[in-house]
């Protein structure tokens, strides 16, 4: 039996085209403030997956939970746990290859931590979901979420399709979208793409603060290596930079209104690399110091959920 001939596929699917137009109709006004300011913040990509699961799909508003764990968010049902979602910024994911790999890293972990098959990832411009199997993963859906078409393949992450092994995974291979055009905002997409600082010889997403994507000299603080992973030498000197000092230079660069945010992005990674929380004794004194000041700003529980 094809799951085309199930009578919940076929619900599922008129579902998802009669409430496909609604959705895009609300997730472009979710979206409104990345065309206005150039960057939106993560929590709109999760009300995005947030209207997707509940709007188009069939779970329950009260099945979608927030920060499970570390996840950002976990789908339950009866109290089963049955998918865990790393969610990213909007335009984090889509044409950025080592940010989906950290993504998946992340949310594998969070899995394996809360014994749950299946993951997925989302930037609120694509999803991709996959399930673990021994010895590597069988990928379960790959969509955009932008497309005018309903994409029927989120049928395998309904309250029917997710706990159905996909036998045939042939089209939800995990890809990145195409070039973006010029209109699509962010800083690792469109016109900005190739651009590299003069000094760092790094893209925008490797510093913690980029005051204009399409000016090199307003990106400060790297903490990243090019491939998108943790720089372990320049990550302590970020954080010196704001906090104390890092060779008798403080940092003047930033404004004060983005330094919480800043933070958060550095913590952010010391918490991926077991830098946070820094409260053994042998903690290193900048990791200290950034805990210390986000307890302060009240911001900690948000960096150690990232």
């Amino acid at each position: 039996m094809t799951v085309a001939s199930l009578a919940s596929y076929r619900r599922c699917c008129d579902r998802l085209t009669a409430a496909w137009p609604a959705f895009l109709a609300k997730r472009q006004e979710r979206l409104a403030q990345q065309r206005r300011f150039g960057t939106a913040a993560e929590k709109v990509a999760e009300n995005i997956l947030e209207d997707l699961f509940t709007m188009t799909l069939d779970w329950r508003l009260s099945e979608v939970n927030n920060q499970v764990g570390y996840a950002d968010l976990v789908l339950t049902r009866l109290g089963v746990k049955h998918l865990i979602v790393e969610v990213k910024r909007p335009g984090a994911l889509a044409w950025n290859e080592r940010s989906v790999n950290l993504a998946l890293a992340q949310a594998h972990r969070y899995a394996d931590e809360q014994k749950v098959g299946s993951i997925a990832v989302s930037d609120g411009i694509v999803l991709y979901a996959r399930d673990h199997i021994p010895g590597g993963h069988r990928d379960r859906c790959f969509v955009r979420l932008d497309q005018p078409q309903a994409p029927l393949d989120l049928w395998w992450l309904s309250t029917d399709g997710i706990y159905r092994p996909r036998e045939d995974p042939s089209g939800a291979c995990l890809r990145l979208l195409p070039p973006a055009p010029d209109s699509a905002p962010g800083p690792a997409n469109g016109v900005h793409a190739g651009l590299l600082h003069p000094k760092y010889r790094l893209p925008a997403e490797c510093f913690a603060y980029t005051g204009n994507a399409a000016e090199p000299k307003t990106w400060h603080l790297p903490y990243l290596l090019a491939d998108g992973t943790p720089d372990l030498a320049r990550l302590p000197k970020a954080i010196q930079a704001i906090l104390s000092n890092y060779r008798g230079a403080h940092v003047s660069s930033v404004p004060e209104a983005a330094i919480p945010e800043v933070l958060v992005t550095l913590a952010r990674t010391a918490h991926l690399l077991g830098k946070l929380p820094a409260d053994g004794p042998g903690a290193a004194r900048a990791y200290v110091q950034l805990q210390e000041a986000l307890e302060q700003l009240d911001r900690l529980a948000d960096a150690l959920a990232g």
